[in-house]
């Protein structure tokens, strides 16, 4: 499987420097923070985004979960005013620099991931995906790296391995988190990167004449009308450039879903072959609804949710999909 490009938002210009003088990126205690720490495959690339510009291209060398993060370097908690809630953060990577650039998102190469945050209004998400195109074109941009990066000795430190639960009395955040619809995006999509779960799906919903070698699997795409949550497309598209658009509900679907999801085939236009909707149950209206849209409704199930507190890998394991 080929490696994903991500660029992680940062909040300050301290921090930013933080993350380079250490090459270390940490991700606060929260749902958001466990999905970009989930998402993230160790043999990924990332660049840090600060003001609207790049910083850099790293290797995800490994990945940790600190116990009592609250005083680990490098960074110190954050308070936000209006909730009066305060982060700090246990979910971290550690990185090993590639290359070394400070580019504008306003280069056409960074043309991916800049529509997303135009569209989107801004930086309020931890990381955006970016394409393999972004990936080869970074891969080139400024020179090889050859400064020194400062050692950040956590060995004091205990490690965990976060787990979730649909059963709020046993939440202990960051420990043990509600499942919510950021994991089960992650879930779809490391389902899907098995070639042989893909297959399946694309000869159980009609999709011919497209291998899913062919395909590579992104996060959240924003449209002019919203956003899909997960977008499969040709990696290297010559002639045609086909898309394949995923709506994601942990819950029952409904038929506000599917025209939504229908809208925004419509406005990708030809070129998206298949529309798909993931979700846990499914009406016969929705069904019928969907037949009239030609939409894909699909079904998911982790029967070993209900009662426990599985770790990602458990939820992996465990997980199926199969049209409805």
């Amino acid at each position: 499987m080929r490696p994903s490009y991500f660029l992680l938002s940062v909040s300050t210009r301290q921090n930013l420097e933080l993350c380079i003088k250490f090459a270390h990126s940490g991700f606060m205690n929260n749902i958001s923070g466990v999905w970009t720490f989930h998402e993230i495959k160790e043999g990924d690339y990332v660049s840090f985004l600060y003001g609207a510009r790049a910083y850099n291209l790293y290797k995800v060398e490994q990945k940790v979960a600190i116990k009592n993060s609250e005083t680990c370097p490098p960074w110190q908690p954050i308070t936000f005013q209006q909730s009066k809630k305060t982060y700090y953060f246990p979910f971290r990577l550690f990185l090993k620099p590639i290359r070394e650039f400070n580019e504008p998102l306003v280069r056409a190469e960074f043309a991916y991931v800049a529509e997303n945050l135009l569209l989107r209004g801004g930086y309020r998400r931890t990381h955006f995906q970016a394409d393999q195109t972004m990936l080869q074109s970074v891969s080139q941009m400024g020179t090889l790296w050859k400064n020194r990066v400062s050692i950040l000795d956590l060995t004091d430190f205990q490690k965990f391995v976060p787990s979730f639960s649909k059963n709020r009395e046993i939440v202990n955040i960051p420990e043990v988190l509600p499942f919510h619809e950021y994991i089960l995006q992650a879930l779809v999509k490391d389902y899907l990167r098995d070639f042989r779960h893909l297959q399946e799906l694309l000869q159980a919903t009609g999709v011919t004449g497209i291998s899913p070698e062919r395909l590579e699997i992104l996060g959240e795409k924003a449209l002019p009308q919203g956003h899909v949550d997960i977008l499969l497309k040709e990696a290297n598209p010559a002639g045609t450039s086909y898309k394949i658009i995923l709506e994601i509900k942990v819950g029952p679907a409904i038929t506000r879903d599917i025209s939504q999801l229908h809208n925004y085939t419509i406005e990708i236009g030809a070129e998206c072959i298949t529309s798909w909707l993931v979700a846990k149950d499914i009406r016969s209206n929705v069904q019928k609804l969907a037949l009239d849209k030609r939409i894909s409704i699909i079904k998911y199930s982790i029967p070993e949710l209900n009662s426990n507190a599985l770790t990602y890998g458990e939820l992996l394991n465990d997980f199926k999909m199969e049209l409805s």
